[in-house]
């Protein structure tokens, strides 16, 4: 009886995955509406005249105050001073906020209001930001994509705090249990929402016939509005865990400006920070771009306004099955009985094709880039699981540096010599797409299991502070260069479907270049000093 009476909800596996599943579910929302305009840039430029400067400039504004204000720094002294639970909630407010901001510049409501007007005549000038050449906002950029630029900053100051936040839940909850196999179904599920976005955000923007951009944004408030709820049943749920244990919340280290200085003297630090940054800028403002990408290199032929594959009811259909394509590949993992292993592994496989099939019959850009994530959801458990008892973390860093090189280079290169072919273009399309998301797998899951091995435990959270505020420094900056580059090398071009981005993806490709060569470097520093990257994290 007594210990029955002392068994908390963290003790309860039911509740365990439930808190995690609250905490996911924010993450999912939140990361459907960070790419929410990404396949409707044409949309943007035809309806709101958004050029790809523009465009760029505003996705790029996420990651602003968290890189030149320090927010994410000042976000983890709020998780570190007020708790989990706290901060979820403050996070999830506070996305909620700029999710409604953007909408409202995006919105008829704002065009010809008195705050279109004050945003067109003022912003044009910042000082010192435009000294630097870093300013979110420029003359003569549309004033609804400044003021969904400011929107953007709120919620991306949310999402960084959300991010950090959620990790700390989890290990709160599954500390000494499933941690790993919790971290990676909560990355697998957030990764889910790109997916959703991509096959969700036009749907809603031409739902009925009538092309309204603000309806995909309401969408992601909508979103937004859900995670803030999962977020407050979040609280309650860890108040009444602490009430359980009789114990203050658990607080990681604070970060002190004295570790900055023995962080930055550690080579191995700024090797994996640099790699942290040159990856992630290769992948997450390409994710921006990459349907306007498809459409300008694939040949699409709408399909009949009557026909069933142009029809609202098979986009539910396919997102179905996408559903099954993740959850069968994913649960296919951690199955004991090999007659279930296989069948579920047959069953995403076969789901897959019908998936691209379906894709194809649709001719859309949107919902073929949408398997993006798919891969990865089924091999990142077998990735963290050969680190974790085989090693070689080194050696996958080279090896995902190496397929996002040639993915680029694909995109760059093979997709336009295609066009004109239409199955073929396609094909070449899923097949890139899906090599793609698999090295987004591959290197994360051997990049962040490295930091500890190459920084000192005492700095590891400072460390991890630093390296997330530099990898917001790419994020930020490159899907502007993307946009520039893209108006630069199509002078006068004003069909969105007729760009070229050739220079763009080459550029893309030039970072993965320096990724492989530093993931090089990386392995011989560790063959030298001995570090362990090669080894596996579990000993026998």
């Amino acid at each position: 009886m007594t210990q029955a009476i002392q068994k908390t909800l963290r003790d309860s596996a039911g509740m365990r995955w439930t808190a995690l599943l609250l905490l996911a579910l924010a993450m999912f929302c939140s990361y459907i509406f960070m790419d929410i305009l990404s396949p409707i840039k044409d949309l943007m430029q035809e309806t709101r005249g958004w050029d790809s400067t523009a465009f760029g400039t505003m996705q790029g504004s996420e990651v602003f105050l968290n890189v030149f204000v320090f927010f994410l720094i000042f976000a983890g002294i709020i998780l570190d001073k007020m708790g989990v639970r706290f901060t979820a909630v403050l996070s999830g407010a506070v996305m909620l906020a700029g999710a409604i901001i953007k909408w409202y510049a995006v919105s008829e409501s704002f065009m010809g209001s008195s705050l279109e007007t004050w945003f067109t005549n003022h912003l044009n000038y910042i000082p010192l930001f435009d000294e630097l050449g870093v300013s979110p906002f420029y003359e003569g950029m549309p004033a609804s994509a400044k003021f969904a630029a400011c929107g953007f900053m709120i919620f991306g100051c949310g999402c960084e705090m959300a991010g950090i936040t959620v990790s700390r839940g989890i290990v709160k909850w599954f500390k000494g249990r499933e941690m790993a196999l919790a971290m990676g179904s909560e990355m697998a599920l957030a990764r889910l929402g790109v997916a959703t976005c991509m096959i969700f955000s036009p749907f809603f923007a031409k739902l009925g016939g009538n092309i309204d951009v603000t309806r995909s944004v309401a969408f992601g408030v909508v979103l937004m509005c859900i995670a803030l709820i999962m977020f407050i049943v979040y609280f309650f749920m860890d108040k009444k865990l602490d009430s359980q244990t009789g114990e203050a919340e658990e607080k990681d280290d604070p970060f002190r400006v004295s570790d900055i200085g023995k962080i930055l003297s550690d080579s191995g630090f700024w090797l994996v920070a640099l790699l942290c940054v040159l990856y992630y800028s290769a992948i997450f403002p390409f994710q921006k771009y990459a349907v306007n990408m498809l459409q300008c290199n694939l040949t699409l032929t709408e399909p009949s306004a009557d026909s069933f594959w142009a029809s609202s009811t098979v986009t539910i259909v396919q997102y179905v099955i996408m559903l099954v394509v993740a959850a069968a590949g994913f649960a296919s993992n951690f199955q004991k009985q090999a007659s279930r292993k296989y069948g579920l592994l047959f069953l995403s496989i076969a789901a897959l094709v019908v998936y691209c099939y379906m894709g194809y019959m649709r001719q859309s850009a949107e919902s073929i880039f949408a398997v993006f994530p798919l891969l990865a959801v089924l091999i990142t458990p077998i990735l963290g699981s050969y680190v974790d008892h085989k090693g070689k973390a080194a050696s996958m860093l080279v090896l995902g540096s190496l397929l996002l090189i040639a993915c680029h280079l694909t995109f760059a290169f093979v997709l336009p010599a295609l066009k004109g072919n239409a199955i073929g273009g396609i094909i070449v399309a899923y097949l890139t797409i899906l090599v793609l998301g698999s090295s987004f797998s591959l290197v994360p899951a051997s990049l962040w299991p490295s930091v500890p091995k190459l920084v000192d435990a005492k700095v590891i959270g400072s460390a991890y502070a630093l390296i997330f505020w530099i990898q917001n420094i790419g994020l930020w900056l490159f899907p502007l260069l993307i946009g520039k580059v893209l108006d630069k090398t199509n002078p006068g071009v004003t069909d969105p479907t007729q760009f070229n981005y050739t220079a763009p993806l080459v550029m893309l490709a030039c970072l993965g270049v320096a990724a492989l060569l530093l993931g090089l470097l990386l392995k011989v520093v560790d063959k030298k000093k001995g570090i362990g990257l090669e080894e596996p994290n579990i000993k026998d």
